[in-house]
């Protein structure tokens, strides 16, 4: 399912799904979103411009990945540690609300639903896949699992194995007599 995603530079590949959300018209950041923090861990509100965007962009992108995912499980996945002065920091999940309106955006968009029954959280629809699917960035050479295994499988000995750990054995067991 997410094959296709995997092969694109994440960091490469979220900026220019952010540049490409902005052409949608439902999905547009509120009024409000340039004075609240993305969590209680944080400071201060974030100072980019794009952010609204790029974390539309980061959601929709774990979405194509996880499957089925609910803000809950995003609350996690975007915290991060808060710095509590003189004490240990302490994970805190991030803020709900922004995640929140930004599937419910995705949602009127038609690139997200919602998933009752065994599972409960959102997915992307039919046409929010092959709009993920549709921004082309570079791809990034990985490692080639097939070839790996099979090299591997050419330096392990075949023949005589179970002889040659036999003959050990015995040759160490007469060294520690």
């Amino acid at each position: 399912m997410a094959r296709i995603i995997y092969s694109k530079d994440p960091a490469k590949y979220v900026p220019a799904l952010a540049e490409a959300l902005k052409t949608i018209k439902e999905l547009s950041a509120p009024e409000w979103a340039i004075f609240v923090k993305s969590g209680t861990s944080r400071e201060r509100p974030p100072v980019d411009e794009n952010f609204w965007y790029t974390r539309a962009a980061s959601i929709l992108r774990q979405l194509y990945i996880r499957g089925v995912v609910g803000v809950g499980r995003f609350r996690v996945r975007y915290g991060s540690r808060k710095d509590r002065g003189g004490r240990r920091g302490e994970f805190r999940k991030s803020g709900g609300k922004i995640i929140r309106l930004i599937l419910q955006q995705a949602e009127s968009a038609g690139l997200v639903e919602k998933v009752t029954g065994t599972q409960f959280g959102r997915r992307l629809t039919k046409k929010g896949r092959d709009f993920l699917d549709s921004i082309d960035v570079e791809e990034t050479k990985g490692i080639d699992f097939d070839s790996v295994i099979l090299e591997k499988r050419a330096e392990m000995p075949t023949e005589n194995y179970d002889e040659e750990l036999e003959e050990d054995l015995e040759e160490s067991e007469e060294d520690g007599k």
